[in-house]
C-alpha cells in the first residue's frame, strides 16, 4: 500500500494532521507529515522532497492551502491531493493567483520582525468557521508564526503536468476564494466538490 505524505499550510503544524494521520495509520497505512517553516518555498519543497525520496514506493502527497504550492514542485510522487490548495503555473505564486481572501488578510497580526501571526479569534472564523467549537480552539492553538516570503514563492517544478492530481474544491471557504479553486482545479485529472470551509473537519 502506498505511503501517504500530508502537506500543511502556512501558520500550520504538522499537529494539525492529528485526527487524519492517526485513524490512517491505525489501519496499517504508513504515514508521514513533514515540517514545513523553512523560511522559503525552495526549502519548504525540498523538505518535502527529502520524505518522498525516502519512501520505497512512489506516494499519496496531499497539500492543503500554501502546502499546494510545496508539492506542485516535488517529483516522483504517485498522486497529487490538493485541499483547498494553491495549484500555480508557470511563473505564478500564491501571491500572483489572488492569494488569500480580505478575511484572512484581517486576520493576519504583523510582527516587528517581519514575521506574521494570526490574531486568534479571526483564525478560528476564517479557518475553522464549520468545525465543533472545542475543535477550532484546539487547531488555533497550535497555529504558529509565519516567516515573510513564502507566499510568493514560484515553484520550479510544475508536478501537476506530469502526475494524477485530484483538486478537491471547498465551496464554503472563507479564507481561499471557491471561485480561485476552481480555477486552480480545472489543471488537475480529477475535481470534487464540498461543501466545507477552509478545514474540514
Amino acid at each position: 500500500m502506498a505511503a501517504i505524505v500530508l502537506v500543511h499550510g502556512l501558520y500550520h503544524r504538522p499537529e494539525h494532521f492529528a485526527l487524519v494521520a492517526e485513524p490512517l495509520r491505525s489501519a496499517g497505512t504508513e504515514v508521514v507529515v513533514p515540517e514545513l517553516h523553512k523560511g522559503s518555498l525552495s526549502a519548504d519543497t525540498a523538505a518535502v522532497q527529502a520524505v518522498i525520496d525516502s519512501l520505497p514506493e512512489p506516494s499519496i502527497v496531499l497539500g492543503h492551502s500554501y502546502g499546494g504550492s510545496v508539492i506542485t514542485g516535488l517529483h516522483e510522487s504517485g498522486h497529487l491531493v490538493c485541499l483547498a490548495a494553491f495549484v500555480p503555473a508557470v511563473g505564478e505564486s500564491a501571491a500572483t493567483l489572488g492569494g488569500t481572501s480580505p478575511q484572512l488578510q484581517d486576520a493576519i497580526n504583523p510582527e516587528p520582525d517581519g514575521s506574521t501571526g494570526l490574531y486568534p479569534d479571526r483564525a478560528a472564523g476564517t479557518l475553522y468557521g464549520d468545525c465543533p467549537e472545542a475543535l477550532a480552539a484546539w487547531a488555533v492553538g497550535l497555529l504558529r508564526a509565519q516567516a515573510p516570503g513564502c507566499g510568493r514563492g514560484i515553484p520550479e517544478r510544475h508536478s501537476w503536468k506530469h502526475t494524477p492530481s485530484t483538486y478537491i474544491v471547498c465551496a464554503q471557504d472563507r479564507a481561499i476564494a471557491a471561485g480561485l479553486q476552481r480555477k486552480m482545479a480545472s489543471r488537475c485529472t480529477y475535481v470534487h466538490e464540498w461543501q466545507t470551509g477552509h478545514s474540514p473537519s
